[in-house]
């Protein structure tokens, strides 16, 4: 399978673009070493073409030096002689130079015989690919290979898909690119793009995958079949989401179609060395959730923004994904992901108040801290003992319910998750029911609900008859200022065990405890059970005592 490396390999031209996709994940800052190591094994595999990284970012936060992939810090790299380099440009970063782009790319690109780059890409949605063809000719002009990446194709219909690649200018670009952006295209569906694309275009073809749903290998290899020249692929998958086709398969499935596959064991070192460790860091590859995000075309940052974030559970991740496939997000907002602070801004009276029900009372908020079901027993025989009214949060159940007097919820992802167990209840249940749209308030209008307002506001507490502000969404923090509306006697908590260090939840809650400790100081706090919080303790045993 092996041979010399210096015949130049004819079939399949393959690029790798793990400095580019995967910078998603590292800011696009990789160690030297990483960078050492990859460009020498890409060289030994024998890949055609390796995309560095980025050119012409926006300078909107910090980014490493494969961000921008300047001259400069290519000519710092010790590249390979025999392998050609390329750099990808987002079209929305160029074209409001007036110019089609071309202005841009006067700034950002000199000739290529000064130029350590031979490749650029120009990734456009739909509506951008006939407005930069003023840059791809610019590019031309200067002497670069010139590519085109269509992304997003799997939204378009045939007819668009067969106009957009009319509108691509062959004289200027040497190949057409489609991205299966959200990971939703299949094989047969691959190839039905591939004519289509035919029907319009008679350049090269190129093919850019994702893997949301496990497909990216097996997509490649049809559109290979179906005469697409140009693939891509990143070590390991590294990309973007759930990643592309891995590099390593996409050169041991190709070996036998191209006159030098190359020796793919420093890449396959380069993988133990490097990109392993940051694999088991940052966790790509396809999981349930990006497969679901695929099958509804849904943008994957939603779903890599919060697997990244550890305060969004597994009920918090799906109902998002639920409310995405219904309202359609193709196209990554991060505000979506952020509907709590925003549905809670505005000051809303609820129509209950606490007092009647809270005024005098001990009340016992439940966690859902895994010290609740080691403590179990000893807690419901402190509620059947002490009788305090017991609140417990969202709908977990970890105690006797019939002990369970009365539950709270506000998040809006949490009740998105949640509302279908509602009916279930055989308690009220709290919530700042004015506040949520319409279509949640008829589905659980046969639940007895509790309407108490809520307002977010980053570092206060206050309590009003029929409403509350809080520091953060925290249903802990809604529970919390509805002891203090009603004036309670005290309040106890079973389950709140917190987070390890380093775990932004852990701070979270511990600021919204702090707080609310010196907002309401004739609402004393204990936990009776074990906690990291710096909280009074009170053993529950201790109580039965």
């Amino acid at each position: 399978m092996m041979i010399s490396a210096n015949k130049a390999p004819t079939g399949p031209l393959l690029l790798d673009c793990t400095l580019r996709d995967g910078g998603y994940y590292t800011q696009w800052d990789f160690n030297p070493a990483l960078v050492r190591d990859y460009l020498d094994a890409m060289s030994a595999a024998c890949i055609d073409y390796v995309e560095l990284g980025l050119r012409g970012s926006r300078n909107a936060a910090f980014a490493g030096a494969h961000a921008y992939t300047t001259d400069d810090y290519l000519r710092s790299l010790s590249l390979p002689p025999k392998l050609k380099v390329g750099v990808m440009v987002n079209a929305g970063d160029i074209l409001d130079d007036g110019k089609g782009g071309a202005g841009r790319i006067g700034q950002l690109f000199a000739p290529v015989s000064q130029s350590p780059v031979s490749l650029v890409r120009l990734a456009c949605h739909a509506h951008e690919v006939a407005e930069v063809m003023p840059a791809a000719r610019e590019l031309k002009g200067l002497g670069y290979i010139v590519g085109v990446n269509l992304m997003q194709i799997a939204g378009r219909s045939d007819d668009e898909v067969v106009a957009l690649a009319a509108c691509v200018d062959s004289e200027v670009v040497d190949v057409l690119y489609f991205a299966d952006s959200l990971g939703s295209l299949g094989p047969e569906r691959v190839v039905e793009l591939i004519g289509l694309l035919r029907r319009g275009w008679s350049g090269d073809l190129g093919i850019h995958t994702h893997d949301n749903m496990g497909r990216a290998l097996q997509n490649t290899v049809a559109a290979a079949d179906a005469g697409v020249r140009w693939l891509d692929s990143t070590v390991t998958g590294m990309g973007r989401g759930p990643g592309n086709a891995a590099t390593e398969y996409v050169v041991l499935e190709f070996a036998d179609r191209r006159s030098n596959p190359g020796n793919p064991l420093k890449l396959l070192e380069t993988i133990r060395r490097h990109f392993g460790p940051l694999k088991a860091k940052h966790q790509w590859g396809s999981n349930p959730y990006y497969y679901l995000a695929g099958k509804y075309a849904i943008h994957p940052t939603y779903v890599q923004t919060m697997l990244g974030d550890p305060r969004f559970q597994e009920t918090e991740i799906l109902s998002v994904i639920r409310h995405l496939q219904d309202t359609g997000a193709s196209k990554f907002a991060a505000e979506v992901l952020q509907t709590g602070r925003h549905r809670y801004t505005a000051k809303v009276e609820g129509t209950w108040t606490p007092e009647s029900l809270v005024a005098g009372r001990e009340i016992l908020l439940l966690g859902a801290g895994p010290s609740l079901a080691s403590h179990k027993a000893a807690v419901e025989s402190y509620i059947r003992a002490a009788r305090p009214l017991v609140m417990a949060l969202n709908v977990e159940q970890v105690i006797d319910e019939s002990l369970v007097d009365v539950r709270s919820a506000c998040h809006p992802l949490r009740l998105l998750a949640d509302w279908e167990r509602y009916g279930d209840l055989d308690c009220p249940l709290i919530l700042p029911l004015a506040q949520q749209d319409e279509r949640f308030r008829e589905a659980v209008v046969s639940v007895r609900c509790l309407d108490f307002g809520l307002t977010v506001a980053p570092g206060c507490y206050q309590f009003g008859a029929s409403s509350a502000v809080v520091p953060h969404m925290l249903v802990a923090a809604y529970a919390l200022s509805i002891a203090a509306s009603g004036r309670a006697e005290r309040v106890l908590l079973a389950g709140f065990d917190g987070f390890t260090a380093g775990d932004p939840r852990q701070q979270e809650m511990q600021d919204t405890l702090s707080l609310f400790q010196t907002s309401a100081p004739a609402v004393p706090v204990f936990s009776i059970t074990p906690t990291r919080y710096d909280l009074d303790i009170r053993s529950v045993y201790g109580l039965l005592s």
